[in-house]
């Protein structure tokens, strides 16, 4: 069996410049498919946008926006922030929530076909899928949409049994808390600090795992840089890389809708 060298990507929250970054950077390291495992909107000034690049890379017979070069098929998941986009974001805080509202006014300005091609692709995101060697969550493999996990987490015997036990593949990538890391069935914890790997993801002593991905659009680790994983079915590299979160920000402060701390956040990657 082949797996497609998949690049997983995560939280873009409407951050272009962070984006366009790591799909680059992704074809120059030789991925075919991209896998992006929801909160497209949300946050950041440029929905739209990011919504059209992943309609255009994570679905069947996808075209990557900046070469001519087919992607074999991948998928994007539903985050919170789509949940929230569809329904309500009652349970949101009021940055957010502002965010939200915002976005999805914005959606509604753009032209008749173009809205509803939105509206019809966030409508069919599914919270959790599988292929043949790994399952995708946003959350987390027990409540895919609005579960986190979190490096503390690995100390919560109860939580991680929950979470392994809900699996549906040995293997389950994850977004939502925007900290990269792995979380193995025997309690280890492992937290990149930078572009490393490959890393074989099963172990003499563990054979599940489950792996954030971190943000592409807002990390939240204290590191700027945009983070995103590359899985080949067998190895995970993690991937940080500068962007330029000044001019993302700038494009949120030009919003006077957008909250400034979502903007400032970006300079501190928290």
């Amino acid at each position: 069996m082949t797996y497609p060298k998949t690049a997983l990507i995560s939280d873009l929250h409407g951050n272009v410049p962070a984006l366009e970054t790591a799909y680059k950077d992704a074809l120059e390291r030789g991925v075919e498919r991209f896998v992006c495992l929801g909160d497209v909107v949300g946050y950041g000034a440029e929905p739209r946008r990011c919504l059209d690049l992943v309609m255009r890379t994570c679905v069947e017979d996808a075209k990557h926006p900046f070469s001519d070069e087919s992607l074999k098929p991948g998928l994007c998941l539903m985050g919170n922030h789509e949940e929230a986009l569809l329904k309500s974001p009652v349970d949101f805080n009021p940055k957010a929530r502002a965010a939200i509202e915002w976005t999805k006014k914005e959606i509604g300005n753009c032209e008749h076909e173009r809205k509803f091609a939105y509206w019809d692709f966030l409508g069919e995101l599914k919270p959790t899928e599988c292929d043949e060697l790994a399952q995708f969550a946003h959350g987390s493999p027990r409540r895919p949409v609005h579960e986190y996990m979190v490096p503390r987490d690995s100390i919560d015997t109860e939580k991680m049994r929950a979470n392994f036990a809900a699996m549906q593949r040995d293997i389950c990538f994850v977004g939502h808390s925007h900290i990269p890391a792995i979380y193995y069935d025997d309690g280890r914890l492992f937290r990149p600090s930078g572009t490393e790997g490959p890393y074989e993801l099963a172990t003499p002593t563990s054979k599940r795992a489950i792996i954030n991905v971190g943000s592409v659009g807002q990390p939240r680790d204290g590191d700027t840089r945009l983070s995103y994983a590359i899985f080949d079915g067998r190895c995970i590299t993690f991937v940080r890389l500068e962007y330029e979160h000044d001019v993302a920000a700038e494009r949120i402060r030009a919003v006077p809708e957008l909250p400034v701390f979502l903007a400032d956040r970006l300079a501190v990657g928290r």
